[in-house]
């Protein structure tokens, strides 16, 4: 039987393509830059399955002619898809949660460490020479920061990322606080306590971002919320880029509404070296590296290989965003028309 032809939108480990080569014809692209909205078309035509990143547009252009029946993500967000069109054509959408949870809340933490502490303005300070410039070893106001026991945490969002960015939270001794859609009661049980957002931005020395980009959440963090904040406040931001209005953060920082600012994803992406958020000490940009152990995207990587071939083999992929696309196409890799799936084929609405 012909194998199913399969199309990486950026080469993954070498031991994933092997062991996707047994399943697939498996094409790569092979360069470091993502490749150009007209190739994905071409791809998604082309294709039985596309494993895509959150840089890839895949829309409607790509989705209405597409011979692809899965579109296998690989990261957690899948705001680049739209999820609604590849429903409606009957094809499947997979993400990667659950295994980069641990690498984004410790990266959530290396940014609050880096603002609260002024480490990489530190660094700064000797590798310059700004500190042998100042003719002294050491001075009683030199780089003060903020000390982070007893001060409050407000986690926006508490999915599995932002629960365990709690948890470090009162590892460090902080009163953690946090808004969500839903009251976590778990959490709470903790000491992990419901506020609502005016409130959490109002009191929290810390403020960590943690929620999916959608329509609700997008410029969540706008002029009106960086108002009602502390001075001396500290602005986290390891979701999405989308959830600050980036205008506002940087008139924020400027005016000194806010003490600092951590941040891994943009707006704009990959931020512009002249961006207006460079010039700013007191904000400290990394390169969406969140989720940047071997162990999480090796891990995120193996997820697709399960999702693809659990899709393959006609069942129901573990991670499916779009669960309401079995009733429409089932699983694999058939070409027949759009269906209801049957019981008949093993799978029930039950299992999606």
């Amino acid at each position: 039987m012909e194998k199913p032809r399969l199309f990486l939108s950026r080469a993954l480990f070498d031991d994933v393509h092997s062991r996707l080569a047994e399943e697939f014809e498996v094409e790569v692209w092979d360069r470091y830059q993502a490749p150009p909205y007209d190739v994905i078309v071409a791809k998604a035509k082309e294709a039985d399955a596309l494993v895509t990143l959150l840089s890839d547009k895949v829309d409607c252009g790509v989705l209405s002619g597409a011979r692809a029946r899965i579109i296998a993500q690989y990261a957690v967000g899948f705001d680049n898809v739209d999820l609604s069109c590849a429903t409606n054509r009957g094809i499947y959408v997979t993400n990667t949660p659950d295994v980069l949870t641990e690498a984004t809340a410790e990266f959530t933490w290396a940014l609050i460490m880096s603002v609260a502490r002024r480490v990489v303005e530190g660094d700064h300070f000797v590798r310059y020479g700004e500190w042998q410039r100042t003719s002294t070893s050491w001075h009683p106001t030199m780089l003060i920061g903020m000390e982070l026991k007893g001060k409050v945490l407000g986690v926006v969002g508490l999915g599995r990322i932002g629960r365990r960015v709690a948890e470090i939270g009162k590892g460090f001794g902080m009163r953690v606080i946090y808004w969500s859609r839903s009251k976590h009661e778990e959490a709470e049980r903790s000491g992990i306590n419901y506020a609502s957002l005016n409130y959490l931005l109002r009191t929290s020395d810390v403020i960590s971002l943690n929620l999916p980009l959608n329509k609700e959440t997008w410029h969540i963090i706008n002029s009106e919320a960086l108002k009602l904040m502390k001075r001396s406040a500290i602005l986290v931001n390891t979701g999405r880029g989308g959830l600050i209005d980036t205008d506002a953060l940087v008139q924020a920082l400027r005016d000194g509404m806010i003490a600092g600012a951590g941040l891994d994803v943009y707006e704009q992406e990959p931020l512009p070296q002249n961006h207006p958020l460079t010039a700013f000490k007191n904000a400290v940009l990394a390169p969406h590296a969140a989720s940047a152990t071997y162990e999480s995207r090796h891990g995120m990587a193996e997820l697709v290989v399960e999702n693809l071939l659990t899709f393959k083999e006609g069942k129901i992929p573990p991670t499916l965003v779009n669960r309401e696309v079995a009733e429409i196409r089932a699983p694999g890799f058939s070409r027949g028309d759009l269906n209801p799936m049957q019981p008949s084929r093993g799978i029930t609405k039950a299992a999606v």
